[in-house]
């Protein structure tokens, strides 16, 4: 084993930081982020606004399809703070399935897909202080999927991002206005196989 590395989901994740938190944990298989304030993963489409990749994220690059899939629970205080899984290919080819807080204060699903710019979209309001995401791998492209009970999933998103890049997956947490945000990640389950059913949700 390498101390730089953080094992989740049984051992079968090996992850890598991408951008280190000054807080973070793992007890019982899950796992806590804690973002400082003014970090984030976002490139304005209109280039209204600088470039920000700065948000802590810890990242595993597994072979074939798969299915990653966590309950994210989160200290939303202030607009734009989120948890999140996400997708990395470099800086500017990347993507986020988060748990956000929106402008108007209502908890949301809510996707970001970047090439180059980001292509940022809302999906649907959560009742409460917690959701389940998951990332679905099949061959270069990926589905999105968000749930609010962990076992009926609704699509999100489908897409791909570079069919010749080395795309790594895991989890991310952000505070772009806000003074920062806790991010528990619990229930992390990851499977090695091809998701069956993606417009359905399987």
């Amino acid at each position: 084993m390498t101390d730089d590395l953080v094992f989740l989901a049984g051992g079968q994740l090996a992850l890598r930081w991408l951008c280190q938190p000054q807080i973070w944990s793992v007890m019982d298989g899950s796992l806590l982020l804690d973002a400082a304030g003014g970090t984030n993963w976002f490139v304005d489409p209109a280039g209204v606004r600088l470039p920000v990749i700065e948000a802590p994220a810890l990242v595993s690059s597994p072979d074939g399809d798969y299915q990653l899939s966590a309950r994210v629970e989160a200290a939303l205080g202030s607009p734009y703070d989120a948890g999140a899984l996400v997708l990395w290919a470099g800086e500017g080819l990347w993507a986020k399935l988060c748990f956000e807080l929106s402008p108007q204060r209502e908890p949301m699903v809510v996707s970001v897909v970047t090439r180059g710019s980001s292509d940022d979209a809302n999906a649907f309001v959560v009742p409460g202080d917690h959701v389940w995401l998951r990332v679905s791998r099949f061959g270069s492209a990926f589905g999105f999927h968000a749930s609010l009970d962990g076992d009926r999933w609704l699509m999100v998103r489908y897409f791909a991002l570079d069919r010749s890049a080395d795309v790594a997956v895991g989890f991310q947490a952000q505070s772009p206005t806000g003074k920062g945000c806790t991010v528990t990640f619990s229930d992390i389950r990851f499977t090695p196989t091809t998701l069956t059913d993606l417009r359905g949700g399987g």
